[in-house]
């Protein structure tokens, strides 16, 4: 029974064989196995790149979805609060003044070229007319543009930042190496940290009016005190997070620099830099969303140019236009608090790609 089996049903040849040789005399031919296998690895790729593509809008789906619920929300619920200055506005009107408010700094600044392209003209004129004691050199002071108060804001926030890291960063490696230190800075930490911006404006103000006595300062004084503002209340996560990473670093590796003699710069950039690198990240991404948000209000105060004047002044302004306008403002807000975000985390895995210890 068992031969006879095999002989109706001679073994297959396997899956992977090599092209098998015909008869002598004849060329040798390919199995349906051997053809079928590269067509099968050919389509390896697009499978793969359909399953990414699904995953992707798999991950997608539910903040689109949201987002879409949100929009038709507040379309549908807006026209039913009345405020002094009419209903309040849905998502296509504050689009429509975001369109607008572009247009306005789009006309700005071809009233802005000209301006100089008038002066350049007179100024060869009067050149021309052998009379140079007449020409000017004006500096064009029209208002800023609502994209120009954003740039003022992002330079404001960077100096606010950029002064936060060097006093935080420092002061949290000394903290997280020395107890006694971290001992003596810790309640001065806690004290400080919860303090309002509102609270530190009017002392701030004071202290920058009385050092800042030139006529034309390098930096305007009302930029000034919106970056110290920003810097006093965004240092705290940045120290904190700083000194909690050096103060967790493995004792065996402190060892180690003790067994090899490291200095104190090398056992800082080997050892206690890589070792509290993400904690410090941490710190600063906290930071600068802090910053970020004090900074609207320090702006309203203080009268610097800014998004946070931007929409004090619409306030004030009252027209049909301004509850608009300030809602397409604090969407601009967010996205660049987003943006800004993003971008610490892309610097963050940047600096950690060949971290080592």
């Amino acid at each position: 029974m068992a031969t006879a089996f095999a002989d109706a049903h001679p073994a297959e040849e396997p899956a992977d064989a090599a092209p098998v040789e015909a008869e002598q005399g004849k060329e040798p031919v390919m199995t349906a196995q051997a053809i079928a296998a590269p067509e099968s690895a050919g389509a390896k790729g697009p499978s793969d790149l359909a399953l990414k593509a699904r995953a992707f809008g798999k991950a997608m789906l539910a903040p689109v979805l949201g987002i879409v619920v949100f929009l038709g929300l507040w379309a549908v619920l807006a026209p039913q609060v009345d405020t002094s200055l009419g209903a309040l506005p849905g998502p296509v009107e504050v689009a429509g003044q975001g369109v607008a408010l572009v247009e306005e700094w789009s006309a700005a600044k071809d009233i802005e070229a000209q301006f100089y392209a008038d002066q350049e003209a007179r100024n060869a004129g009067y050149i021309a007319a052998g009379t140079p004691e007449r020409v000017t050199d004006f500096t064009y002071s029209g208002p800023p543009t609502f994209l120009d108060q954003i740039f003022t804001s992002l330079q404001t926030v960077a100096l606010g930042f950029v002064l936060a890291t060097l006093v935080a960063v420092p002061i949290g490696l000394v903290c997280g190496l020395s107890p006694m230190v971290n001992a003596a800075i810790n309640p001065l930490v806690q004290i400080m940290k919860p303090v309002s911006p509102l609270a530190w404006l009017p002392i701030v103000t004071m202290v920058i009016s009385a050092l800042v006595t030139s006529a034309d300062p390098l930096l305007p004084k009302a930029f000034i005190i919106s970056a110290l503002v920003v810097m006093l209340c965004s240092l705290w996560p940045t120290l904190i997070n700083t000194a909690v990473g050096t103060s967790s670093i493995d004792k065996d590796l402190l060892n180690v620099g003790r067994v090899l003699k490291l200095g104190w710069f090398a056992k800082l950039t080997k050892l206690v830099l890589p070792s509290s690198l993400p904690y410090i990240f941490t710190g600063l991404r906290l930071s600068l969303g802090v910053g970020w948000m004090v900074l609207i209000a320090a702006e309203m105060l203080a009268q610097n140019p800014g998004l946070g004047k931007f929409v004090w002044d619409e306030f004030q302004n009252g027209s049909s236009q301004s509850l608009a306008r300030i809602m397409f403002a604090v969407v601009v807000i967010g996205f660049i608090g987003f943006a800004l975000d993003r971008i610490m985390m892309a610097l963050e895995a940047f600096v950690s790609r060949n971290r080592t210890i």
